[in-house]
C-alpha cells in the first residue's frame, strides 16, 4: 500500500500543474513508470534457479519515508515542511532525468515542491513506513 502512495501522491502534484495549465494532460497520461517491487522469497529463488551464486545474505530494510524519523529518534518530531522535502529530494535523485526527458527540464523545481508539500500533509496524518532497501550478498560459484 505504501508504496502506492507515494506514486499517488507524485501523480497528484503532476495532476496539479495539468490543472494549472502547466503540463499538458496528454503527457501525464502518456507518462507510465512501471514499478515492482520483489519479495525476499522471490529474490531468492530467482538467484537460487539462476545457479551461478551462492547466497550468504538476503534482507529487506523497512525504512521511515523521512531519513530523519527513525527508530533510534525517539524526540523525532515531525516538521512537515521539511519531512515532505526530505522525501521529496530522495525522489528526485531517482526519477528527475526520467520525468525531464519527458516533460522537459522547466518543470522540475514546482513539481519537486508540490510533491514535498503533498508528502508533508500525507505523513502529518500517518506515519508511513516504506520498503526500500533489499541487500543481497553473493559469492560466485
Amino acid at each position: 500500500k505504501d508504496c502506492c502512495t507515494i506514486w499517488d501522491l507524485f501523480t497528484k502534484s503532476l495532476l496539479d500543474l495539468v490543472a494549472e495549465g502547466l503540463v499538458c494532460e496528454s503527457d501525464v497520461d502518456s507518462f507510465n513508470v512501471p514499478y515492482y517491487y520483489p519479495c525476499k522469497e522471490e529474490v531468492r529463488e530467482i538467484i537460487e534457479k539462476e545457479g551461478s551464486f551462492v547466497l550468504n545474505k538476503l534482507e529487506i530494510f523497512e525504512v521511515n519515508w523521512d531519513f530523519e524519523d527513525d527508530v533510534c529518534n525517539e524526540n523525532f518530531v515531525l516538521e512537515k515542511s521539511k519531512s515532505g522535502r526530505n522525501v521529496a529530494n530522495c525522489i528526485r535523485a531517482i526519477t528527475e532525468s526520467m520525468i525531464a526527458s519527458h516533460f522537459g527540464d522547466t518543470i522540475i523545481d514546482d513539481l519537486f515542491s508540490r510533491f514535498a508539500q503533498h508528502v508533508g500533509e500525507h505523513l502529518s496524518c500517518e506515519k508511513t513506513k516504506y520498503y526500500v532497501t533489499i541487500v543481497v550478498s553473493m559469492t560466485m560459484k
